[in-house]
């Protein structure tokens, strides 16, 4: 009898990249917003903002298995929703990947659903880590404990199901590559609704809040920056031309948004600031990301351009506004997320360019598929993607109100003040550092 390594439908070249481009998108999050968050925060909060994240990874991992994938990926139950069931059994995850209610609009894969599971899996990891950054240095862990699957259960998944699983939103033609909208948009939105709701940091570290190591806050922008590969890279679920234009186009936006930012920084400060290109670095990254495989490489740099100057303005006027300043959001998500994420996402409509083709076509289909913005004569594409925001945008703000609302009942949202006060030595018993003053 002779034997066969794996069925035919398995393409190695696909299913490795596939593989390889969700570790690259972990790493993202482990170590990467592990160490981010852990260096820019307060040294009293470092252990607290490291470990928020490394719970959220594996809490979502284990809601994501037992029902929330197929609620985002799987046979549609609502037109924004799909059936909640497990992604356990050695038929469902051996078998070929398929999302069922959007493979009209694509090839058939040519890897496993346990692949496909685990690379969508850890972009919905993500962005409740993103999320965490409006909440650092107040928000109850116990209140974060229920938090996060529940946000991914009932919000997460809607977004994903409307714009990737073949939802209504897909069926619209609101287009996102890789995430603008499901993941840096509803992270943003939801974050924001959070710290007005857990309410603000003591007053003290809102005034006074130096990042206790610059050094690492760098390594996990790094890891972020070049995991992105696999963020943006990975979307077309093949290791195709379209692949490598994403990436290259990811590297693009974010060198040109990163430079911009620290130009403007040094405009209006007088001082080029490492933090701030890690924030420039942040808005180029999210920027890019929902049109990373629809625009050219002079979209790219206009992108870099304009996601360098909008969460810039956000960041540095408009959430310094009276007005804003009543939320306290600990990173400014908002500006580099939210406001990236929306800016790229409308960037879509205008830039994305019919001849950057996510699939090539056959006689019958061709040229293939692809998405055409304002630029080449599509003006309606605009409409579409400001539609899907405001989608987006709403559906975050309602059911992240009611989500917490009903956790504040079972527990505060926010640790007391003698807790704030001293930090992770009264939250879990350690601190980051052996040596050196106390509260610091």
């Amino acid at each position: 009898m002779a034997l066969v390594p794996s069925p035919q439908w398995l393409n190695e070249g696909d299913n490795a990249w596939q593989l390889a481009a969700a570790t690259f998108v972990a790493l993202q999050s482990i170590p990467g917003l592990v160490v981010l968050y852990g260096g820019i925060v307060k040294k009293k909060w470092a252990i607290n903002s490291a470990f928020m994240s490394m719970y959220a990874f594996a809490s979502v991992l284990v809601v994501w298995i037992l029902w929330a994938y197929n609620m985002g990926f799987g046979p549609g139950w609502f037109p924004f929703l799909g059936k909640p069931m497990p992604a356990l059994s050695a038929a469902f995850t051996l078998g070929q990947a398929t999302v069922p209610d959007a493979a009209a609009g694509m090839p058939p894969m040519a890897f496993p659903m346990a692949t496909l599971v685990y690379f969508q899996f850890v972009f919905a990891a993500i962005t409740v880590i993103i999320l965490a950054g409006a909440v650092l240095g107040r928000m109850s862990f116990r209140a974060w404990v229920i938090f996060c699957p529940v946000w991914m259960t009932f919000v997460y998944t809607v977004g994903a199901y409307s714009l990737w699983g073949g939802g209504w939103l897909a069926g619209m033609g609101v287009a996102d590559f890789s995430g603008g909208y499901v993941i840096h948009l509803a992270a943003a939105t939801s974050g924001f609704v959070a710290a007005a709701m857990v309410g603000p940091r003591l007053q003290a570290d809102r005034e006074n809040f130096p990042p206790n190591s610059l050094l690492v806050t760098l390594v996990g922008a790094g890891i972020l920056w070049l995991g992105w590969n696999g963020f943006n890279g990975g979307d077309p679920y093949f290791a195709n031309a379209d692949a490598g234009a994403a990436v290259l186009n990811t590297n693009t936006a974010t060198a040109v948004a990163l430079l911009t930012w620290v130009l403007l920084d040094k405009l209006a400060y007088g001082k080029p600031s490492v933090i701030g290109a890690v924030n420039g670095m942040i808005a180029g990254l999210v920027g890019i990301t929902p049109g990373a495989g629809y625009v050219d490489g002079t979209g790219a740099i206009i992108i870099g351009l304009v996601a360098g100057i909008i969460p810039w303005l956000s960041m540095n006027k408009l959430q310094k506004t009276k007005l804003m300043m009543k939320v306290d959001d600990t990173l400014s998500v908002f500006s580099t997320h939210g406001v990236a994420g929306l800016t790229g996402g409308l960037m879509v409509g205008i830039l994305a360019n019919p001849d950057m083709l996510v699939y090539i076509g056959t006689d019958k289909d061709a040229p293939g598929v692809s998405v055409t913005g304002w630029l080449y004569g599509n003006a309606a594409q605009l409409l579409l993607q400001a539609e899907g925001a405001a989608f987006i945008i709403v559906y975050n703000v309602i059911a992240t109100f009611i989500i917490l609302k009903i956790i504040s009942f079972i527990t505060p949202l926010r640790m007391e003040d003698a807790i704030l006060k001293v930090g992770d030595d009264a939250v879990h018993g350690e601190t980051a550092y052996a040596i050196g003053a106390e509260g610091e």
